[in-house]
């Protein structure tokens, strides 16, 4: 039970943290890192840019995780370019959430890094 409790509250305080960031006046470059730290993960992305003005989003997503590795200079990486749409950036980035223990502890540390709460993963 304390498992469901955790993960529902790093969700509730990602969506709110996503709510904060995404209004057209509070995007700041922290943010934008933010918005693409999401996308990153959710899409398994090498590369991504958010254009907010005409929303878009353009990636490279990777294809095959062995030939990747974000902490080398990779020259080969099969990658395969993508342009999406999106209406509402906010619904956009919260329908990116994930619920496995992999991404609760990316978001964790995302809410370390963007807010003053630590969420502690010791029940995971």
């Amino acid at each position: 039970m304390g498992n469901s409790r955790l993960t529902t509250r790093i969700l509730m305080e990602m969506e709110n943290l996503i709510t904060k960031s995404s209004t057209r006046d509070n995007i700041t470059s922290r943010f934008q890192d933010l918005h693409r730290s999401i996308l990153r993960k959710h899409y398994n992305a090498a590369d991504v840019e958010i254009d907010y003005h005409n929303h878009r989003v353009k990636m490279d997503v990777v294809l095959d995780d062995r030939e990747y590795d974000p902490k080398t200079i990779n020259m080969v990486v099969s990658t395969m370019p993508m342009n999406l749409f999106y209406k509402d950036l906010e619904s956009f980035l919260k329908s990116c959430l994930g619920t496995d223990v992999k991404s609760l502890a990316f978001y964790a540390s995302l809410l370390k890094q963007h807010t003053d709460k630590d969420i502690a993963l010791m029940a995971l």
